[in-house]
């Protein structure tokens, strides 16, 4: 049993504004933007979604491959995957090309401001999703608008369910690409702004949205998260975070709770909140793959946050 994630696979230079970007952009301003902001924390990270997914499976004690193209500049992050003992097969290096980069600055409400370089993530449709992998679940997350559209057009002639995330792609797709990819997905993930962008291209209400779909789950923040069921409105809680220190990656650590929680078909109650202490968990550590815990660990932390087991 294993998760098939399709994304992308990037070096993260993540910066920290120590204010808040309200208190320099002016609303009635944006159409003459000129504004810089000293951030004196600066590192650079693994990242990209299918990485962060596969690692933060990996802690959870269950199998992801993330699939997806990279540049000729890859092998730092590649021996690192192989140390986490994540799987690299399905991982493809396009020659002459960068590993995608992204440009992440956070401000102290947690808000973000993104420059990416798409590089070899460009060819990710290049990837075919395997159809004798043994994978029982995927992901289609963010990465090129014709990998994504690919591979959840394979995914669903392979008979492979899986998880919709459009997250910082949504700008590549049209009203009818995401009707589409509704209509092809099994669930589908979004956080609350992206929900209010799906809602305005489609025009379909969060009940016509659960309705195509088995799950709609959309992240609130701090405010928790909530499922949407057909009819039915599950309202996950949020898990209690040691100290908020970096937001980058929270939501991939999210998916992998939601991958996990339907791998082991376990109820969206458990589902949701096991995703919401991966996202609590993640948030303590600066970077997205640099938090770690035991299964076992993990477990503890789930009891002493939601007073029982899983």
């Amino acid at each position: 049993m294993a998760a098939l994630i399709c994304g992308s696979l990037a070096y993260d230079t993540i910066m920290v504004f120590s204010d808040y970007f309200r208190n320099h952009i002016l609303p009635d301003k944006v159409h003459m933007l000129n504004v810089s902001f000293l951030v004196p924390t600066l590192r650079r990270e693994f990242g990209g979604c299918a990485g962060n997914v596969a690692y933060n499976l990996m802690l959870l004690g269950s199998e992801g491959y993330p699939l997806g193209t990279v540049g000729d500049d890859f092998e730092p992050y590649a021996r690192w995957l192989d140390s986490q003992g994540v799987n690299r097969h399905f991982i493809k290096t396009v020659a002459g090309s960068f590993t995608a980069q992204a440009y992440i600055t956070s401000d102290l409400d947690d808000n973000q401001i993104t420059a990416f370089h798409p590089g070899a993530m460009a060819f990710s449709a290049q990837v075919a999703v395997p159809v004798d992998a043994g994978i029982t679940i995927g992901v289609v997350s963010p990465d090129s608008r014709d990998g994504m559209l690919t591979h959840a057009r394979q995914c669903v002639a392979a008979g492979i369910p899986f998880i919709f995330d459009p997250g910082q792609a949504m700008p590549l797709f049209s009203s009818d690409d995401l009707l589409h990819f509704i209509d092809q997905a099994t669930w589908i993930t979004v956080n609350d702004y992206e929900f209010e962008l799906i809602r305005e291209r489609t025009t379909l209400s969060p009940l016509e949205i659960a309705r195509r779909v088995q799950a709609l789950i959309v992240t609130r923040g701090a405010q928790g998260s909530q499922i949407h069921v057909g009819d039915k409105l599950i309202n996950i809680p949020p898990a209690q975070a040691s100290a908020v220190v970096d937001p980058t990656g929270c939501g991939d650590a999210y998916r992998a709770g939601l991958l996990y929680g339907l791998m082991h078909g376990m109820e969206w109650e458990t589902t949701g909140r096991i995703a919401s202490l991966a996202g609590a968990i993640k948030i303590e550590a600066p970077g997205t793959q640099n938090h770690s815990y035991t299964l076992e660990d993990f477990r503890e932390r789930f009891a002493e946050n939601f007073s029982y087991r899983f």
